[in-house]
This record gives structure tokens, C-alpha cells and sequence, in this order.
């Protein structure tokens, strides 16, 4: 039987290699005779567990009886166990880029056109409920 246990360093040491300043600011470039260099928000999360077992299979103490116990035993029944697993993910939102030239640095922020659809949605929906209660009431 293949001996297989969970080896949590590599999980760590590739969360490690994930979450680096690397990912937040990126490879500057040039444009227009400008250094730009990109900036992102970066998020993650890491997990981990891992489990052992042993013993053997047989009647409980006391006098209730396990489940286990209760079918026919095998010759030679008898437990064991190993187990481990774990993950992580991270999530990169870009921010904005810096522009580097000869009067000093600017930043240009990125527009999230996703969130500011959304923050719209959001606020049309507050008013429709508002206005839509208030006439709820004064019909009473």
C-alpha cells in the first residue's frame, strides 16, 4: 500500500509564491516617453487540514453496542486512516497605474464600470422602495 501524507509546506510555499509584491504593482513599461506601472489590490486566503485514524473494529464499551459491531466482523478487521487537503485562492483587482516622467509621478485610478453600474442599480432600487411605500401610505 502507497504511504501518502498531506504536505502542507507546499501548499504554503505556493500561496507564498501567489501572494507577492509582484502581483501588486506589475512590469513598468514606457509609453509616450512616460514609465508606467501598474498597481492592483491583491486578496487571498489560504486552508488547510489533515486527519489520522487507527484502531480496531469491535463492540462498544458499556452496554449499547456500536454500528460497527453490530455487523458480522471480518477476519482481521481493523481500522485505519490518513488523510489532508487544503487550498487557496486569490483574487487581483486592478487599482490604477502610475505614470512616471520627468515632473514627477501621477496616478490615474482604473475605473471599476462593473461596480458603478451596480452602485447605480442599487441606488434606483432604494428610491423605487422608498417612493413606492411612501404611496402605500398616503393611499391609506
Amino acid at each position: 500500500m502507497d504511504e501518502r501524507s498531506f504536505d502542507a509546506g507546499s501548499l504554503t510555499r505556493a500561496a507564498a509564491d501567489t501572494f507577492t509584491v509582484r502581483r501588486v504593482f506589475g512590469e513598468p513599461y514606457e509609453r509616450d516617453g512616460r514609465v508606467m506601472v501598474p498597481v492592483a489590490r491583491v486578496t487571498g486566503m489560504t486552508g488547510s487540514g489533515a486527519g489520522r485514524g487507527d484502531g480496531d473494529v469491535g463492540r462498544a464499551d458499556g452496554d449499547g453496542r456500536t454500528e460497527a459491531a453490530d455487523r458480522p466482523a471480518r477476519q482481521g478487521a481493523h481500522g485505519t486512516g490518513d488523510g489532508g487537503g487544503g487550498g487557496f485562492a486569490a483574487r487581483v483587482r486592478p487599482l490604477g497605474v502610475y505614470e512616471l516622467g520627468d515632473d514627477g509621478a501621477r496616478w490615474h485610478p482604473a475605473v471599476d464600470v462593473n461596480r458603478a453600474i451596480l452602485g447605480g442599480q442599487i441606488a434606483v432600487t432604494v428610491v423605487a422602495s422608498v417612493w413606492a411605500l411612501a404611496w402605500a401610505v398616503r393611499r391609506r
